[in-house]
This record gives structure tokens, sequence and C-alpha cells, in this order.
């Protein structure tokens, strides 16, 4: 296979340039985004491929910033090869560009549980000028110069140390149950969610890292598979049982102990790992009113967002379950969790929630005789 070459000569970038890969099999769309990108100051295309294989080929021998990624593309398509793409790239962002992809759409939806920073709908032909050039150029500039997120895992490095004998009591009923997501989350939540007996009636928050205009879909989309209320948490709200509460796009999802009832309250102030939505917060919060009531789940991710909350929901007493590195996209959360020997359990998201069945046996408000 012949090797995709450098558009221009391989001088070392300034400071403020971007370098931008392409990886579209049309060579006209190609075309029209080189003279895109390469009109705006501060970016610089480094390589112009018309497959993933090409694209994993030239990451393998240098540095890119922002890869843009068709999804249709004759053989490895864009959506299995973004996982490779992110794993092979570093420090790189990805920006699917594909009809497919109208904003808040499942497409769109998927690019971005499987690790892509941002989508962008591409126009038909002849629409590529005017708005749509200046849209696409932001959008590289902005997640080309958005703070550096953690390296990927190698699938080699995914070890599962002995686990700790930790006793599970299944005596405690569940009050509530914490969810920490990021890449490869959406798929590993829906399986946890289709696994958990009905009978649990616990509320569950959920932290999903995906930018804000995206979470109406997905409550949308997570209310098609379970009789739970599905909600995007807003300020004050009741939690109640039987209901579903996700983090907004722009604020930490926080419970609190109010004079009669226990309600959402949501938090912008910033936090170590650079996340927001993060986890942390929730899981902290958890740990101040739930104490060993509460569960943590922490699913597929880039990254440690969940293992600080995690742990202080552990010295409260919850109980904390990570999922297993050989279902997860990128095993970072979860695997921050299974190594510092707070996790009951390290398991695939469908055996997590058959385990918490077995909190049926006790008694108390997160539970439903049979």
């Amino acid at each position: 296979m012949a090797q995709p070459q450098p558009l221009i000569p391989d001088s070392e970038p300034t400071a403020r340039t971007l370098r931008v890969m392409l990886v579209d099999d049309s060579l006209v769309v190609r075309s029209i985004l080189e003279r895109i990108v390469d009109q705006r100051a501060g970016l610089k295309i480094c390589a112009s491929v018309a497959s993933a294989q090409d694209a994993l080929d030239y990451l393998s021998r240098e540095p890119v910033d922002v890869v843009v990624l068709d999804v249709e593309m004759p053989g490895m398509n864009g959506l299995d090869a973004l996982p490779h793409i992110l794993e092979r790239a570093e420090k790189a962002r990805v920006l699917i560009l594909s009809s497919n992809c109208v904003e808040g759409g499942p497409a769109a939806i998927e690019a971005l549980a499987l690790g892509a920073s941002d989508t962008l709908a591409k126009p038909g032909r002849g629409s590529f000028s005017g708005r749509f050039a200046e849209v696409l150029t932001e959008r590289i500039m902005s997640l080309g110069h958005q703070q550096d997120h953690p390296v990927p895992l190698p699938v080699a490095e995914r070890r599962v140390p002995a686990p700790a004998a930790l006793a599970i009591d299944t005596d405690q009923p569940i009050e509530c149950i914490a969810v920490a997501a990021s890449t490869g989350g959406i798929p590993a939540f829906t399986n946890f969610l289709a696994h958990l007996d009905p009978r649990i009636s616990a509320p569950i928050l959920l932290t999903q890292h995906l930018p804000g205009a995206f979470m109406e879909f997905y409550a949308k989309q997570i209310g098609t598979m379970t009789t739970r209320r599905v909600r995007v948490a807003e300020a004050g709200m009741a939690i109640e049982p039987n209901a579903i509460y996700l983090a907004p796009g722009d604020a930490h999802l926080i419970v609190v102990e109010g004079r009669r009832r226990r309600e959402i309250a949501l938090d912008r102030r910033a936090v170590d790992n650079g996340c927001c939505p993060s986890a942390d917060p929730m899981l902290d919060s958890v740990a101040d009113v739930y104490g060993k009531g509460g569960i943590a789940v922490v699913l597929s991710g880039m990254g440690r967002d969940g293992a600080i909350g995690a742990a202080r929901l552990k010295q409260a007493g919850g109980t904390i379950f990570a999922q297993a590195p050989e279902s997860c996209v990128i095993w970072g959360m979860p695997g921050a969790v299974a190594k510092s020997g707070i996790a009951a359990a390290t398991l695939n998201p469908d055996a997590i929630a058959l385990m918490l069945g077995s909190f049926l046996q006790g008694r108390g408000p997160g539970r439903r005789k049979p």
C-alpha cells in the first residue's frame, strides 16, 4: 500500500500552527477541504488520505493535532476506525465530518460515544463555501487548542490486578446508583440498563461526557429503553425513585439534602481533571448524602474522572463497581478505579447490573418486594 505523503514539506510548525489530517475517500471533497483549511491562518494540512488504514499508517509516523474524519468509506469505515485512531494519534482530537452526522442525531451520538471530540454535518456538493468553511475552521481551531487529554491506555497494558477481598453487603438496600461514563460509555450504559432488575427502584444519576447540545436527544434515546422517567438534570429537581437524571453538558450533577427531600443541584466550578460535567463531584455528593446506600458504577472512558469521587464514596461505606477492560472502548476511568483497589468487582456492564440484583435481599427504600 502506498504511504500517504505530506502535502507540504515537513517543517516544524510554529507554536500557533495546528497540524490537520483529512480522511475522506472522495478526492473532490479532500481537495475542497484542503483549500478551506489552508486559507485559515494557524492551520496546516499535514496529510490528506483516502482511507482509515492510510490514516493509521501516517499516525504511526507523524504527530497530528486534529483529524477530520469521514464515516462512509470503503474498507474500514470512520466509526470502526475511530478507537484505533485515538489510540495511535496520542493527543489528537477527532472531528467527524459526515452527511450522516446531523447535530443531535443518532450517528453523531454514536461518534461522540466512541471518542470523537465533535461532529459536523457535511454539506451537499456546491455548499462547502461561506458559512460552512467558517464553522469548520473554527471547530478545528477550538479542538486543536483545547487542553490536552490523557492518552488512551494501550490494549496490551489493560490488565486487572488481583481482585481485592472486598465484601459486598447485600443486606444494605440500594438508595442511589451513580454512573460515570465517557468514551464508549453510551453502549456500556445501555447494556447495564438492559440487565438491571426492574425491581431496583433507586434513582440513577448519570454523568456521561457529551456536549450539552446532545443531552436532550440522549435522554430521549435512554427513554426508549426503560420504563424509568429520564430527565436532563435541572437545579431543584426532586430525586425520585424509578428515575434517571443526566448531568447537563455544562455543569456537574450533584445531590443535596433539602429540608424535606433530596434534590438536584448543579455545580459549574472547575475541577482538577478538567472535565465538565465531571463524575467526581457527583460521586462526592452521593458519599455525603447516601453513604453506604450509594453505588458507583464506573464505565468505559478516557482519563481518571470518577476515581477520586469513587474513593470518597468507598470511605463513606458505599460500593464501587468498575467495567472490565475487555468490554471497554478505553479502559481509563474504570482502570483507574480497578487499579486503586476500591472496586468490589470489575465486570462487564451486564454482569454489574445482575450483581446489583443480589441487593434485593435487603430492606429499605431502594427495593420493592417481589
